[in-house]
Protein backbone atom coordinates (compact mmCIF):
# COMPACT_ATOMS: atom_id res chain seq x y z
CA UNK A 1 0.00 0.00 0.00
CA UNK A 2 0.88 3.79 -0.55
CA UNK A 3 1.24 6.16 2.32
CA UNK A 4 -0.21 9.52 2.79
CA UNK A 5 3.39 11.18 1.76
CA UNK A 6 3.39 9.96 -1.89
CA UNK A 7 3.29 12.33 -4.16
CA UNK A 8 2.90 11.39 -8.19
CA UNK A 9 3.83 14.87 -10.19
CA UNK A 10 3.81 14.98 -14.12
CA UNK A 11 5.95 18.57 -14.86
CA UNK A 12 5.76 19.89 -18.34
CA UNK A 13 4.25 17.38 -20.28
CA UNK A 14 4.06 17.88 -24.28
CA UNK A 15 2.70 15.72 -26.89
CA UNK A 16 2.56 16.20 -30.53
CA UNK A 17 0.59 14.37 -33.01
CA UNK A 18 0.67 14.43 -36.55
CA UNK A 19 -1.29 17.82 -36.98
CA UNK A 20 -2.13 18.02 -33.78
CA UNK A 21 -0.84 19.44 -30.62
CA UNK A 22 -2.34 16.87 -27.91
CA UNK A 23 -0.56 18.49 -24.95
CA UNK A 24 1.19 21.78 -24.28
CA UNK A 25 3.51 22.48 -20.96
CA UNK A 26 0.57 20.35 -18.48
CA UNK A 27 1.53 20.37 -14.44
CA UNK A 28 -0.55 17.86 -13.07
CA UNK A 29 0.01 16.33 -9.46
CA UNK A 30 -1.88 13.68 -7.15
CA UNK A 31 -1.13 12.82 -3.20
CA UNK A 32 -1.74 9.05 -1.48
CA UNK A 33 -4.55 9.52 -0.16
CA UNK A 34 -6.52 12.13 -2.50
CA UNK A 35 -9.33 11.22 -4.82
CA UNK A 36 -7.97 13.80 -8.00
CA UNK A 37 -10.98 14.32 -10.34
CA UNK A 38 -9.55 15.21 -13.87
CA UNK A 39 -12.25 16.80 -16.08
CA UNK A 40 -12.52 17.77 -19.69
CA UNK A 41 -14.06 17.78 -23.22
CA UNK A 42 -13.23 15.41 -25.84
CA UNK A 43 -10.19 16.69 -26.95
CA UNK A 44 -8.89 18.30 -23.79
CA UNK A 45 -5.94 16.28 -23.51
CA UNK A 46 -7.03 14.06 -20.62
CA UNK A 47 -6.76 10.78 -21.53
CA UNK A 48 -3.72 11.22 -23.16
CA UNK A 49 -1.90 12.81 -20.27
CA UNK A 50 -3.24 9.30 -18.50
CA UNK A 51 -2.04 7.40 -21.25
CA UNK A 52 1.73 8.98 -21.24
CA UNK A 53 1.34 8.23 -17.24
CA UNK A 54 0.24 4.56 -17.90
CA UNK A 55 2.79 4.20 -20.17
CA UNK A 56 0.53 3.71 -23.32
CA UNK A 57 2.17 7.03 -25.32
CA UNK A 58 5.53 8.47 -24.41
CA UNK A 59 5.93 12.31 -23.88
CA UNK A 60 7.98 14.49 -26.25
CA UNK A 61 8.42 16.46 -23.41
CA UNK A 62 8.48 16.69 -19.63
CA UNK A 63 8.75 14.14 -16.68
CA UNK A 64 7.10 12.16 -14.14
CA UNK A 65 8.15 11.81 -10.94
CA UNK A 66 7.08 10.08 -7.77
CA UNK A 67 8.11 11.55 -3.85
CA UNK A 68 10.67 13.78 -6.49
CA UNK A 69 12.60 11.04 -7.84
CA UNK A 70 11.96 11.00 -11.75
CA UNK A 71 10.65 7.92 -13.40
CA UNK A 72 11.38 6.25 -17.14
CA UNK A 73 8.00 5.05 -18.17
CA UNK A 74 8.26 3.88 -21.74
CA UNK A 75 5.82 0.89 -21.58
CA UNK A 76 2.74 0.13 -19.59
CA UNK A 77 5.06 -2.10 -17.48
CA UNK A 78 7.21 0.52 -16.40
CA UNK A 79 4.32 2.32 -15.09
CA UNK A 80 2.64 -0.86 -13.27
CA UNK A 81 6.76 -1.71 -11.52
CA UNK A 82 6.25 2.09 -10.25
CA UNK A 83 3.17 1.43 -8.77
CA UNK A 84 0.70 3.12 -11.29
CA UNK A 85 -2.21 1.24 -12.43
CA UNK A 86 -5.13 2.29 -14.81
CA UNK A 87 -9.30 0.55 -14.40
CA UNK A 88 -10.21 1.05 -17.58
CA UNK A 89 -13.93 2.28 -18.72
CA UNK A 90 -13.32 -0.92 -21.46
CA UNK A 91 -12.95 -4.01 -18.88
CA UNK A 92 -13.31 -6.92 -21.11
CA UNK A 93 -10.13 -5.55 -22.87
CA UNK A 94 -7.76 -6.03 -20.01
CA UNK A 95 -9.46 -9.16 -18.28
CA UNK A 96 -9.13 -12.53 -19.36
CA UNK A 97 -12.09 -14.16 -19.45
CA UNK A 98 -11.24 -17.87 -19.39
CA UNK A 99 -9.08 -17.36 -16.26
CA UNK A 100 -10.43 -17.42 -12.96
CA UNK A 101 -10.72 -14.24 -10.55
CA UNK A 102 -8.30 -15.15 -8.50
CA UNK A 103 -6.09 -15.97 -11.76
CA UNK A 104 -7.09 -12.79 -13.06
CA UNK A 105 -6.03 -10.75 -9.80
CA UNK A 106 -2.53 -12.89 -9.50
CA UNK A 107 -1.86 -12.54 -13.61
CA UNK A 108 1.61 -10.87 -12.74
CA UNK A 109 2.72 -13.92 -11.28
CA UNK A 110 1.01 -16.32 -14.15
CA UNK A 111 3.24 -13.71 -16.76
CA UNK A 112 6.44 -13.12 -14.63
CA UNK A 113 7.90 -16.88 -15.48
CA UNK A 114 10.37 -18.33 -13.28
CA UNK A 115 9.14 -22.10 -12.37
CA UNK A 116 5.50 -23.39 -10.75
CA UNK A 117 2.84 -21.00 -9.67
CA UNK A 118 0.99 -22.65 -6.32
CA UNK A 119 -2.70 -22.11 -7.54
CA UNK A 120 -3.91 -22.97 -3.96
CA UNK A 121 -1.56 -20.34 -2.66
CA UNK A 122 -3.16 -17.64 -5.81
CA UNK A 123 -6.06 -18.56 -4.56
CA UNK A 124 -5.29 -17.12 -0.92
CA UNK A 125 -3.95 -14.19 -1.73
CA UNK A 126 -6.69 -13.36 -4.31
CA UNK A 127 -9.37 -13.85 -1.41
CA UNK A 128 -7.31 -12.05 1.02
CA UNK A 129 -6.98 -9.00 -1.71
CA UNK A 130 -10.62 -8.73 -2.16
CA UNK A 131 -11.39 -9.25 1.54
CA UNK A 132 -8.77 -6.23 2.03
CA UNK A 133 -11.42 -4.38 -0.46
CA UNK A 134 -14.27 -5.30 2.13
CA UNK A 135 -15.59 -7.74 -1.38
CA UNK A 136 -16.15 -11.46 0.31
CA UNK A 137 -19.09 -12.03 -2.08
CA UNK A 138 -16.86 -12.63 -5.47
CA UNK A 139 -15.54 -16.26 -5.91
CA UNK A 140 -12.06 -16.47 -6.64
CA UNK A 141 -12.45 -19.86 -8.31
CA UNK A 142 -15.45 -18.57 -10.63
CA UNK A 143 -14.11 -17.69 -14.69
CA UNK A 144 -13.89 -13.92 -15.09
CA UNK A 145 -16.15 -13.80 -18.19
CA UNK A 146 -18.73 -14.88 -16.27
CA UNK A 147 -18.97 -11.73 -13.60
CA UNK A 148 -21.00 -8.60 -14.27
CA UNK A 149 -19.44 -5.22 -15.64
CA UNK A 150 -19.59 -3.94 -12.05
CA UNK A 151 -17.65 -7.22 -10.43
CA UNK A 152 -15.05 -7.32 -13.19
CA UNK A 153 -14.54 -3.25 -12.05
CA UNK A 154 -13.91 -4.79 -9.26
CA UNK A 155 -11.93 -7.67 -10.09
CA UNK A 156 -9.21 -4.96 -12.15
CA UNK A 157 -9.02 -2.77 -8.74
CA UNK A 158 -8.22 -5.57 -6.43
CA UNK A 159 -5.39 -6.85 -9.49
CA UNK A 160 -4.03 -3.12 -9.03
CA UNK A 161 -3.88 -3.82 -5.21
CA UNK A 162 -2.23 -7.03 -5.64
CA UNK A 163 0.61 -5.70 -8.05
CA UNK A 164 1.36 -2.94 -5.30
CA UNK A 165 -0.12 0.26 -6.77
CA UNK A 166 0.40 3.46 -5.18
CA UNK A 167 -1.54 5.36 -7.54
CA UNK A 168 -5.12 4.13 -9.90
CA UNK A 169 -6.37 6.14 -12.74
CA UNK A 170 -10.23 5.37 -12.59
CA UNK A 171 -11.57 5.78 -16.62
CA UNK A 172 -15.31 6.47 -16.58
CA UNK A 173 -15.25 3.99 -14.28
CA UNK A 174 -19.39 3.93 -13.58
CA UNK A 175 -20.30 5.15 -17.18
CA UNK A 176 -21.95 1.28 -17.38
CA UNK A 177 -22.91 0.82 -13.91
CA UNK A 178 -26.23 1.53 -12.04
CA UNK A 179 -26.56 3.56 -9.10
CA UNK A 180 -26.13 0.80 -6.48
CA UNK A 181 -23.15 -0.25 -8.04
CA UNK A 182 -20.98 3.03 -8.84
CA UNK A 183 -22.33 3.35 -4.64
CA UNK A 184 -20.00 0.42 -3.93
CA UNK A 185 -17.87 1.60 -6.47
CA UNK A 186 -17.11 4.76 -4.48
CA UNK A 187 -17.07 2.86 -1.02
CA UNK A 188 -13.90 0.79 -2.32
CA UNK A 189 -12.44 4.27 -3.53
CA UNK A 190 -13.33 6.05 -0.39
CA UNK A 191 -11.12 2.62 1.26
CA UNK A 192 -7.82 2.79 -1.08
CA UNK A 193 -8.40 6.62 -0.04
CA UNK A 194 -7.92 5.68 3.61
CA UNK A 195 -5.35 3.33 2.59
CA UNK A 196 -3.04 5.79 1.01
CA UNK A 197 -3.65 5.23 -2.25
CA UNK A 198 -3.95 7.86 -4.40
CA UNK A 199 -6.94 8.04 -6.92
CA UNK A 200 -7.16 9.55 -10.30
CA UNK A 201 -11.06 9.89 -11.21
CA UNK A 202 -11.91 10.86 -14.97
CA UNK A 203 -15.75 11.59 -15.29
CA UNK A 204 -18.72 13.15 -17.29
CA UNK A 205 -20.87 12.82 -14.00
CA UNK A 206 -20.48 15.65 -12.36
CA UNK A 207 -22.59 14.91 -9.77
CA UNK A 208 -20.36 11.87 -9.15
CA UNK A 209 -17.08 14.38 -8.76
CA UNK A 210 -17.92 16.82 -6.62
CA UNK A 211 -19.21 13.99 -4.15
CA UNK A 212 -16.52 11.60 -3.67
CA UNK A 213 -13.34 13.84 -5.09
CA UNK A 214 -10.91 16.31 -2.89
CA UNK A 215 -9.71 18.16 -5.66
CA UNK A 216 -10.92 18.95 -9.26
CA UNK A 217 -8.46 19.59 -12.25
CA UNK A 218 -9.81 20.70 -15.57
CA UNK A 219 -7.55 20.71 -19.12
CA UNK A 220 -8.96 22.66 -21.94
CA UNK A 221 -7.05 22.09 -25.57
CA UNK A 222 -4.35 20.70 -24.50
CA UNK A 223 -3.78 23.16 -21.22
CA UNK A 224 -3.95 22.59 -17.79
CA UNK A 225 -7.34 24.85 -17.06
CA UNK A 226 -7.47 24.85 -13.36
CA UNK A 227 -6.54 22.96 -9.73
CA UNK A 228 -8.63 23.43 -6.91
CA UNK A 229 -10.17 21.78 -4.00
CA UNK A 230 -13.53 20.52 -4.75
CA UNK A 231 -14.89 22.49 -1.70
CA UNK A 232 -14.32 25.73 -3.56
CA UNK A 233 -16.01 25.41 -6.95
CA UNK A 234 -18.88 23.51 -8.18
CA UNK A 235 -20.35 22.22 -11.58
CA UNK A 236 -21.79 25.13 -12.93
CA UNK A 237 -17.77 26.76 -12.67
CA UNK A 238 -16.37 23.59 -13.96
CA UNK A 239 -18.54 23.43 -17.05
CA UNK A 240 -17.50 27.32 -17.96
CA UNK A 241 -13.89 26.19 -17.57
CA UNK A 242 -13.94 23.46 -19.69
CA UNK A 243 -16.03 25.24 -22.19
CA UNK A 244 -14.49 28.49 -22.11
CA UNK A 245 -18.29 29.98 -21.74
CA UNK A 246 -20.88 30.28 -19.99
CA UNK A 247 -23.35 27.18 -19.57
CA UNK A 248 -26.17 29.13 -20.14
CA UNK A 249 -24.30 30.46 -23.92
CA UNK A 250 -23.65 26.76 -24.62
CA UNK A 251 -26.76 24.90 -23.33
CA UNK A 252 -29.37 27.17 -24.84
CA UNK A 253 -32.79 26.56 -24.94
CA UNK A 254 -34.17 26.70 -28.41
CA UNK A 255 -37.50 28.92 -29.30
CA UNK A 256 -39.72 26.33 -31.04
CA UNK A 257 -43.59 26.84 -31.89
CA UNK A 258 -45.74 23.96 -30.37
CA UNK A 259 -48.34 22.80 -32.52
CA UNK A 260 -51.29 20.32 -32.23
CA UNK A 261 -50.65 16.41 -30.83
CA UNK A 262 -48.59 14.61 -32.47
CA UNK A 263 -48.64 11.35 -30.34
CA UNK A 264 -51.02 10.53 -27.09
CA UNK A 265 -50.15 6.77 -25.35
CA UNK A 266 -52.63 5.93 -23.19
CA UNK A 267 -52.75 3.44 -20.46
CA UNK A 268 -49.31 2.09 -21.24
CA UNK A 269 -49.05 -1.42 -19.53
CA UNK A 270 -46.45 -3.96 -19.41
CA UNK A 271 -46.03 -6.33 -15.81
CA UNK A 272 -44.86 -3.92 -12.98
CA UNK A 273 -42.22 -2.07 -15.20
CA UNK A 274 -44.86 0.51 -16.73
CA UNK A 275 -48.22 0.77 -14.89
CA UNK A 276 -50.79 2.63 -16.74
CA UNK A 277 -48.93 5.19 -18.45
CA UNK A 278 -50.25 8.24 -20.52
CA UNK A 279 -48.42 11.29 -22.26
CA UNK A 280 -48.82 13.35 -25.07
CA UNK A 281 -46.46 14.83 -27.15
CA UNK A 282 -46.98 17.79 -29.59
CA UNK A 283 -45.20 19.71 -32.85
CA UNK A 284 -41.91 21.76 -31.63
CA UNK A 285 -42.18 20.21 -28.05
CA UNK A 286 -39.67 18.93 -25.80
CA UNK A 287 -41.22 16.58 -22.86
CA UNK A 288 -38.50 15.60 -20.40
CA UNK A 289 -39.56 12.12 -18.87
CA UNK A 290 -38.08 11.74 -15.45
CA UNK A 291 -37.12 9.22 -12.87
CA UNK A 292 -34.59 7.51 -10.84
CA UNK A 293 -32.88 4.35 -12.09
CA UNK A 294 -35.33 1.68 -12.34
CA UNK A 295 -38.38 4.18 -12.77
CA UNK A 296 -39.36 2.72 -15.99
CA UNK A 297 -38.66 4.97 -18.57
CA UNK A 298 -36.15 3.02 -20.78
CA UNK A 299 -39.17 0.03 -20.28
CA UNK A 300 -41.80 3.41 -21.61
CA UNK A 301 -39.85 4.10 -24.42
CA UNK A 302 -39.46 0.27 -25.61
CA UNK A 303 -43.00 0.26 -25.88
CA UNK A 304 -43.88 3.39 -27.39
CA UNK A 305 -41.36 2.22 -30.57
CA UNK A 306 -43.06 -1.61 -30.18
CA UNK A 307 -39.82 -3.34 -29.18
CA UNK A 308 -41.39 -4.62 -26.24
CA UNK A 309 -45.28 -5.85 -26.27
CA UNK A 310 -47.95 -4.12 -24.40
CA UNK A 311 -50.28 -5.94 -22.05
CA UNK A 312 -52.37 -2.75 -22.34
CA UNK A 313 -52.54 0.24 -23.56
CA UNK A 314 -52.53 2.41 -26.95
CA UNK A 315 -50.58 4.52 -28.69
CA UNK A 316 -51.75 7.01 -31.44
CA UNK A 317 -50.43 9.41 -34.32
CA UNK A 318 -52.22 12.17 -35.34
CA UNK A 319 -55.19 10.80 -34.05
CA UNK A 320 -54.63 7.69 -35.52
CA UNK A 321 -53.70 4.17 -33.57
CA UNK A 322 -50.45 2.37 -34.14
CA UNK A 323 -50.18 -1.84 -34.41
CA UNK A 324 -46.54 -1.68 -32.73
CA UNK A 325 -46.11 -5.28 -33.01
CA UNK A 326 -42.15 -4.92 -33.50
CA UNK A 327 -39.42 -1.50 -34.29
CA UNK A 328 -40.35 -1.76 -38.24
CA UNK A 329 -44.22 -0.76 -37.36
CA UNK A 330 -42.96 1.92 -35.26
CA UNK A 331 -40.28 3.75 -37.86
CA UNK A 332 -42.67 2.91 -40.74
CA UNK A 333 -45.62 5.47 -38.26
CA UNK A 334 -42.53 7.76 -38.13
CA UNK A 335 -41.03 7.27 -34.56
CA UNK A 336 -37.40 7.43 -34.28
CA UNK A 337 -35.62 5.67 -31.05
CA UNK A 338 -32.02 6.86 -29.77
CA UNK A 339 -32.12 3.90 -27.05
CA UNK A 340 -29.67 4.31 -23.84
CA UNK A 341 -27.54 1.30 -25.00
CA UNK A 342 -26.33 2.42 -27.91
CA UNK A 343 -23.72 0.24 -28.22
CA UNK A 344 -25.62 -2.70 -28.25
CA UNK A 345 -29.07 -1.42 -29.86
CA UNK A 346 -28.70 2.04 -31.65
CA UNK A 347 -25.38 1.24 -33.36
CA UNK A 348 -23.37 -1.00 -35.50
CA UNK A 349 -19.84 -0.72 -34.20
CA UNK A 350 -18.03 -3.39 -35.98
CA UNK A 351 -19.79 -0.98 -38.86
CA UNK A 352 -18.22 2.16 -40.72
CA UNK A 353 -19.55 5.97 -40.01
CA UNK A 354 -20.78 5.74 -43.66
CA UNK A 355 -23.20 2.22 -43.18
CA UNK A 356 -24.57 3.31 -39.87
CA UNK A 357 -26.08 6.43 -41.14
CA UNK A 358 -27.15 4.52 -44.05
CA UNK A 359 -28.99 1.57 -41.93
CA UNK A 360 -32.58 3.39 -41.84
CA UNK A 361 -32.19 4.40 -45.78
CA UNK A 362 -31.13 1.16 -47.63
CA UNK A 363 -34.82 0.75 -49.25
CA UNK A 364 -34.24 4.04 -50.50
CA UNK A 365 -30.43 3.58 -51.18
CA UNK A 366 -30.85 -0.26 -52.83
CA UNK A 367 -31.84 -0.65 -56.25
CA UNK A 368 -32.29 -4.38 -57.58
CA UNK A 369 -31.35 -5.09 -54.29
CA UNK A 370 -27.73 -3.56 -54.80
CA UNK A 371 -26.68 -0.40 -52.35
CA UNK A 372 -25.63 2.76 -54.71
CA UNK A 373 -22.27 3.66 -53.08
CA UNK A 374 -22.85 6.63 -54.24
CA UNK A 375 -25.65 7.01 -52.46
CA UNK A 376 -24.52 5.57 -49.72
CA UNK A 377 -21.27 8.30 -49.32
CA UNK A 378 -23.19 11.34 -50.18
CA UNK A 379 -25.46 10.90 -47.44
CA UNK A 380 -22.62 9.98 -45.17
CA UNK A 381 -20.68 13.09 -46.10
CA UNK A 382 -23.94 15.45 -45.25
CA UNK A 383 -24.44 13.90 -42.04
CA UNK A 384 -20.90 14.35 -41.07
CA UNK A 385 -20.68 17.53 -42.04
CA UNK A 386 -24.13 18.53 -40.44
CA UNK A 387 -23.53 16.86 -37.11
CA UNK A 388 -19.56 17.76 -36.49
CA UNK A 389 -18.76 14.10 -36.48
CA UNK A 390 -15.38 13.73 -35.66
CA UNK A 391 -13.23 12.56 -37.56
CA UNK A 392 -14.85 13.24 -40.68
CA UNK A 393 -13.74 10.04 -41.76
CA UNK A 394 -16.74 7.80 -43.55
CA UNK A 395 -15.01 4.80 -43.79
CA UNK A 396 -14.24 5.09 -39.95
CA UNK A 397 -15.43 1.99 -37.89
CA UNK A 398 -17.54 3.61 -35.06
CA UNK A 399 -16.54 1.81 -32.18
CA UNK A 400 -12.97 3.93 -32.48
CA UNK A 401 -15.06 7.32 -31.90
CA UNK A 402 -15.93 8.44 -28.38
CA UNK A 403 -19.16 8.13 -26.93
CA UNK A 404 -20.43 11.58 -28.24
CA UNK A 405 -19.33 10.85 -31.80
CA UNK A 406 -20.94 7.52 -31.51
CA UNK A 407 -24.34 9.01 -30.37
CA UNK A 408 -23.88 11.72 -32.99
CA UNK A 409 -24.06 8.55 -35.37
CA UNK A 410 -27.19 7.29 -33.81
CA UNK A 411 -29.08 10.13 -33.74
CA UNK A 412 -27.41 11.41 -37.53
CA UNK A 413 -29.27 8.21 -38.77
CA UNK A 414 -32.64 9.29 -38.66
CA UNK A 415 -32.78 12.75 -39.44
CA UNK A 416 -32.78 11.77 -43.61
CA UNK A 417 -35.83 10.02 -42.60
CA UNK A 418 -39.89 10.86 -41.87
CA UNK A 419 -39.25 10.44 -38.49
CA UNK A 420 -42.36 12.75 -36.67
CA UNK A 421 -41.61 11.46 -33.02
CA UNK A 422 -37.96 11.22 -31.70
CA UNK A 423 -37.25 9.01 -28.56
CA UNK A 424 -34.20 9.64 -26.75
CA UNK A 425 -33.57 7.40 -23.93
CA UNK A 426 -30.63 8.75 -21.47
CA UNK A 427 -28.56 10.76 -25.07
CA UNK A 428 -26.01 11.96 -22.97
CA UNK A 429 -25.22 8.83 -21.20
CA UNK A 430 -21.32 8.69 -21.56
CA UNK A 431 -21.03 11.96 -23.48
CA UNK A 432 -18.55 14.72 -22.15
CA UNK A 433 -19.58 18.38 -22.13
CA UNK A 434 -18.89 19.43 -25.70
CA UNK A 435 -20.88 16.92 -27.34
CA UNK A 436 -23.60 17.31 -25.04
CA UNK A 437 -23.98 20.55 -25.83
CA UNK A 438 -24.02 19.41 -29.67
CA UNK A 439 -26.71 16.75 -28.74
CA UNK A 440 -29.12 19.66 -27.01
CA UNK A 441 -28.57 22.13 -29.90
CA UNK A 442 -29.36 19.27 -32.19
CA UNK A 443 -32.12 18.31 -30.51
CA UNK A 444 -33.58 22.09 -30.11
CA UNK A 445 -33.30 22.06 -34.10
CA UNK A 446 -35.21 19.03 -34.21
CA UNK A 447 -38.29 21.05 -32.28
CA UNK A 448 -38.03 24.06 -34.53
CA UNK A 449 -38.66 21.57 -37.68
CA UNK A 450 -41.76 21.08 -35.91
CA UNK A 451 -40.68 17.51 -34.85
CA UNK A 452 -42.15 16.20 -31.23
CA UNK A 453 -39.45 15.20 -28.68
CA UNK A 454 -39.27 12.89 -25.59
CA UNK A 455 -36.28 13.13 -23.29
CA UNK A 456 -35.97 10.49 -21.09
CA UNK A 457 -33.26 11.00 -18.44
CA UNK A 458 -32.51 10.51 -14.64
CA UNK A 459 -30.21 13.83 -15.22
CA UNK A 460 -32.46 16.15 -13.75
CA UNK A 461 -30.49 19.01 -14.08
CA UNK A 462 -30.99 17.83 -17.82
CA UNK A 463 -34.11 17.67 -18.13
CA UNK A 464 -35.07 21.35 -16.53
CA UNK A 465 -32.44 22.77 -19.13
CA UNK A 466 -33.83 21.22 -22.14
CA UNK A 467 -38.11 19.98 -21.35
CA UNK A 468 -41.18 22.41 -22.23
CA UNK A 469 -42.93 20.30 -20.17
CA UNK A 470 -41.81 17.52 -17.32
CA UNK A 471 -43.63 14.21 -16.86
CA UNK A 472 -42.04 12.37 -13.05
CA UNK A 473 -42.04 8.69 -13.39
CA UNK A 474 -41.79 6.65 -10.04
CA UNK A 475 -41.97 2.71 -9.84
CA UNK A 476 -43.76 2.49 -13.58
CA UNK A 477 -46.01 5.12 -13.28
CA UNK A 478 -46.08 8.51 -14.14
CA UNK A 479 -47.10 10.07 -10.98
CA UNK A 480 -46.21 14.03 -11.42
CA UNK A 481 -46.85 16.46 -14.39
CA UNK A 482 -44.77 19.47 -14.01
CA UNK A 483 -45.07 22.92 -16.58
CA UNK A 484 -41.42 24.09 -16.79
CA UNK A 485 -41.87 27.20 -15.13
CA UNK A 486 -42.65 24.84 -12.17
CA UNK A 487 -40.89 22.62 -11.83
CA UNK A 488 -37.30 22.29 -9.30
CA UNK A 489 -34.69 20.10 -8.61
CA UNK A 490 -36.35 19.33 -5.65
CA UNK A 491 -39.77 18.84 -6.74
CA UNK A 492 -38.33 16.34 -9.22
CA UNK A 493 -36.67 14.61 -6.31
CA UNK A 494 -39.42 14.21 -3.92
CA UNK A 495 -42.32 13.01 -6.47
CA UNK A 496 -39.81 10.44 -8.42
CA UNK A 497 -38.65 9.18 -4.83
CA UNK A 498 -41.88 9.14 -2.90
CA UNK A 499 -43.69 7.78 -5.91
CA UNK A 500 -46.92 10.04 -4.57
CA UNK A 501 -49.23 12.46 -7.11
Amino acid sequence: MATAASLLEMKGISKTFPGVRALQGVDFEVRGGEIHALLGANGAGKSTLMKILSGAYEADEGSVLIDGAPLSINRPLDAIRQGIQCVYQEVDTVLVPALTVAENIMLDQLTAGGGWVSLSRMKMQAAEVLSALGLTGIDVRRPAGELSIAQKRLVLIARALAQKAKFIIFDEPTAPLSNEEADRLFEIMERLKRDGVGCIFISHRLSEVFRISDTVTVMRDGRRVSTKPARDTNATAVVEEMLGRTFEEEFPKADAVIGETLLEARGLTAGMKVRGASLTVRRGEIVGVVGLVGAGKTELSRLLFGADPLDSGEVLLQGRKLALSSPTDAVRAGLALVPEERRKQGILVEQSVKANLALPLLKHLSRLGFVSRRGEAANARERIDELGIQPPLPERLVKYLSGGNQQKVAVGKWLPTDAQVYLFDEPTKGVDVGAKSDIFRLIGRLAQEGKGIIYLSCEIAEILGIADRILVMSYGRIVKELSREEATQEKILYYASSGEA
